[in-house]
């Protein structure tokens, strides 16, 4: 039972001294959040250009900043309106507070299907091979992942469910005392960091980038099963953690991802090679 745990031997939140604000301006407040959105568009701006250098790529470099902005858009668009749909459906008695991004709110899977929309107009109106373009902006996307969920654990949000393992954190928002997993460092570690380090090695390593929905395959794989199985020990949004279905949201969410991450592979597998042309 959760009352039973032993809290002395816990890390507590409030002796790390973390703060969900970086730099207080008085009127003007940046926060660790904030920062983590924009060092992931940095990063997977970077990343971009750095992996449309090798042969074979979908399109050209002069093509990412026009693809920047569009994901940016989606994530921000899709996040927030996924975060509402999924998780707070209650917030659209008073649809302005939908804009409030300040007030913080936002879904991953939301994210993703924004991402998704935001590929398709992008591929469309630079008539490019849809599948290619998701093939690389999947190798990109763990850097945002790692960078959001360290944020989330500064913020002191979305913690795990009880624990007595000694890394377990008393969060001060949980107002019960008790130890929880740091699932926000664990989703770090899984669903960005082993994402990112699989995903690299397949595109550095092997022919994964020249078989069109690999690495999106790949990817999908990975990050639906890693949040599958977080969810385990992921504290889920009252009302969400049991679905009469059996499982949480988020692994209700997730479970599609694998679907389609394994037709995708699958679908690589059986294709052939594209011709290792720079794109024009």
């Amino acid at each position: 039972m959760p009352t039973l745990i032993d809290a002395t031997s816990a890390i507590r939140y409030d002796q790390l001294h973390l703060s969900p604000v970086a730099l207080d301006l008085g009127l003007f407040q940046l926060r660790w959040y904030a920062i983590s959105y924009l060092a992931m568009i940095a990063l997977g701006w970077w990343y971009l250009r750095k992996m449309l250098r090798r042969s074979g790529a979908p399109m050209a470099e002069r093509h990412v900043d026009d693809l920047v902005f569009y994901l940016t858009l989606g994530i921000i668009i899709g996040g927030r309106l996924g975060y509402c749909m999924f998780y707070r459906p209650e917030i659209w008695r008073a649809p302005l507070d939908v804009l409030k991004l300040w007030q913080g709110g936002m879904s991953l899977h939301g994210g993703f299907l924004g991402v998704i929309v935001s590929l398709i107009l992008f591929a469309r109106r630079h008539r490019l091979r849809l599948l290619r373009v998701c093939d690389y902006v999947a190798c990109a996307t763990p850097f945002g992942l790692v960078l959001v969920r360290i944020a989330n654990f500064v913020n002191g949000e979305l913690w795990g469910r009880p624990s007595s393992l000694p890394w377990a954190v008393i969060f001060p928002g949980t107002q019960d005392g008790i130890p929880r997993h740091p699932s926000q460092l664990y989703e770090a570690a899984l669903e960005g960091g082993l994402s990112m380090i699989v995903l690299a090695y397949l595109f550095w390593r092997t022919d994964a980038r020249l078989r069109p929905g690999h690495l999106l395959g790949a990817g999908l794989i990975l990050y639906g099963t890693a949040r599958v199985l977080l969810e385990f020990v992921r504290q889920p949004d009252a009302g969400l953690d049991h679905l009469w279905w059996g499982l949480t949201m988020g692994q209700t969410l997730s479970v599609p991802m694998i679907g389609a991450g394994v037709w995708f592979f699958a679908l690589s597998l059986r294709g052939s090679r594209v011709a290792t042309v720079p794109a024009a």
